[in-house]
C-alpha cells in the first residue's frame, strides 16, 4: 500500500467566504474520485485544521501500489477534478508518499 498525503495553502487573494467555498469544492472533488480510479482504496480531505496550522487543506489517501499512485496522477477523473478545483487556487503545495 501507499499513501499520497498532499498539504495545500489557497491564495491570499481570497476571502474567507471564497476560501470556504473551495475548500468545499476540492473535498466534494477528490473524494468523489474513490470507486473512479483504479487502485484508489481511501481518500478523505481535511479542511478544518486547528488554529496552530499553516496549511488549509491536507489530502490523505491510500493506494494499492506505486504503480496505482501513477495511475491516479495520470487518470482523467482526476486531472479534471485537479485542473478545475484544486490547482487555479493554491499558492502551495507539498506532497509525501511513502510505503505502508
Amino acid at each position: 500500500m501507499v499513501k499520497h498525503v498532499i498539504l495545500w495553502q489557497i491564495k491570499d487573494e481570497y476571502s474567507d467566504s471564497e476560501k470556504a467555498e473551495i475548500k468545499k469544492g476540492v473535498k466534494e472533488g477528490l473524494e468523489g474520485l474513490l470507486g473512479k480510479v483504479p487502485g484508489l482504496t481511501e481518500i478523505k480531505v481535511y479542511t478544518e485544521g486547528l488554529e496552530s496550522s499553516n496549511a488549509d487543506l491536507m489530502l490523505d489517501s491510500t493506494l494499492e501500489s506505486e504503480d496505482a499512485l501513477k495511475g491516479y496522477q495520470k487518470n482523467p477523473d482526476h486531472v479534471d477534478v485537479a485542473n478545475s478545483k484544486v490547482r487555479p487556487f493554491m499558492k502551495n503545495r507539498v506532497v509525501m508518499d511513502y510505503v505502508v
